[in-house]
C-alpha cells in the first residue's frame, strides 16, 4: 500500500470514530473527496450529516466553511461581492470572497436556498470559478461542496432543478443507526460533553488527496467493465429491450456524467479496496448513489411506489457484463 492510501485509511477511520452507524455515509464522503465530485446528502434531521461533513474538514488542513441556506438568501452572500474601498483619497472597487471560498463548504438544507443562490452554487460547483461584476474567480484547487436536504420538510423550500442534481457526483441517502450503535453514540457525545478525548492526531494534509487522485487516475478498467457501466447508464435511457415495466418505470435516464460518474467513483472504490484495476463489483457498489438522482420516473412509478433505487436494482440484475 502507498503512503497515500494507508493516510486515507486512516482518515476514513477517524470519521468513523466520531460519526458512528454511518459506515457507507462516511466511505461514501471519501469517495466523493477522491474522485473530485459534489455530494448531496438526504437524510432526516438528527442523523449526522453536518456532523460528518464537519468531522472530515477538520481532519484535514482544509479551510472549511458552513453555509445556512435560507430563503432569504443572495448570491452575494456566498459569493462576496466588490467592495468600494478608499486609501489617500483614491477609491477602488475590490473584490472580498464570500464562505463559497473554502475547501470543504458545507451548503446546510440547500434546498431552502432560491433559484439564483442556486445558479451561484452551480457555477462554482461545475466551472471551479464564480463571476462577480463580470469578473472571474477561480476556486481553491481543493474545492468539494457538501450539501445536505431534508426529505421531509417540503414548506419554504425550492426543490433543486434536475441540471443542478447533474452536478453531484453522488446522491447519498442517510439512515437511522441500529440500537447498540445509538446507545455508543448517546456514550460518545457524553464523553464529549465531560470533557473526555486524548491527544488529537495532527490534520492529513491535502497534498494526500491530490497523490491519491494521481494513483486513482492510473487505476485500470479493462473494456468489459467499461462497456458495463456504460450499458448500464444506456439501460435507463432505452429500457423497452430490459422489459416493459422499466419502459414504464423511466421517464428520462441518466445523462452522460452518468457514466463518468461511475467511471471516477468506481476507480476510487477499486483504490480503496487496494486494487490497481476495477471490477463489476465496484461499479454495481456504486450506481445507486452516482444514478438515483440522474433519473426521472414517470408518474405511474411513482403513485405505484416505485423509488430510483428498486429502478436501478432492477436494471442491475437485467444488465449483464460483456
Amino acid at each position: 500500500m502507498t503512503d497515500a492510501h494507508d493516510s486515507v485509511s486512516e482518515l476514513a477511520e477517524r470519521i468513523g470514530d466520531a460519526v458512528i452507524g454511518q459506515d457507507q455515509v462516511v466511505q461514501r464522503l471519501i469517495l466523493g473527496l477522491l474522485a473530485n465530485g459534489n455530494i448531496l446528502l438526504e437524510g432526516l434531521p438528527g442523523l449526522a450529516k453536518t456532523r460528518a461533513v464537519k468531522t472530515l474538514a477538520r481532519e484535514m488542513a482544509v479551510a472549511f466553511s458552513r453555509i445556512q441556506f435560507t430563503p432569504d438568501l443572495l448570491p452575494a452572500d456566498i459569493t462576496g461581492s466588490e467592495v468600494l474601498y478608499s486609501d489617500g483619497g483614491t477609491e477602488a472597487f475590490r473584490f472580498e470572497p464570500g464562505p463559497l471560498f473554502g475547501n470543504i463548504v458545507l451548503a446546510d438544507e440547500i434546498n431552502r436556498a432560491p433559484a439564483k443562490v442556486q445558479s451561484a452554487l452551480l457555477e462554482a460547483m461545475e466551472e471551479r470559478q464564480i463571476t462577480v461584476s463580470g469578473k472571474s474567480h477561480k476556486m481553491p484547487d481543493l474545492f468539494m461542496v457538501m450539501a445536505t436536504q431534508n426529505p421531509v420538510e417540503q414548506e419554504g423550500t425550492y426543490p433543486l432543478p434536475e441540471a443542478q442534481l447533474d452536478r453531484f457526483l453522488l446522491h447519498v441517502f442517510v439512515g437511522y443507526a441500529s440500537p447498540e450503535q445509538e446507545a455508543e453514540i448517546v456514550r460518545l457525545v457524553r464523553g464529549e460533553t465531560a470533557g473526555g478525548g486524548g491527544d488529537t492526531p495532527p490534520p492529513i494534509a491535502p497534498d494526500v488527496i491530490f497523490r491519491a487522485r494521481r494513483e486513482i487516475d492510473a487505476v485500470r478498467v479493462d473494456a468489459a467493465v467499461e462497456r458495463y457501466l456504460v450499458d448500464l447508464v444506456f439501460a435507463t435511457r432505452q429500457p423497452q429491450p430490459f422489459g416493459e415495466d422499466l419502459a414504464g418505470w423511466i421517464q428520462v435516464g441518466a445523462s452522460p456524467r452518468g457514466s463518468i460518474g461511475l467511471d471516477r467513483t468506481a476507480r476510487a472504490h477499486a483504490w480503496l479496496a487496494g486494487r490497481d484495476y476495477v471490477t463489476p463489483e465496484d461499479v454495481r457498489e456504486v450506481v445507486p448513489d452516482v444514478l438515483r438522482h440522474r433519473l426521472i420516473l414517470s408518474y405511474e412509478a411513482t403513485a405505484e411506489g416505485i423509488t430510483p433505487d428498486h429502478v436501478l436494482a432492477e436494471v442491475m440484475r437485467r444488465v449483464a457484463v460483456a
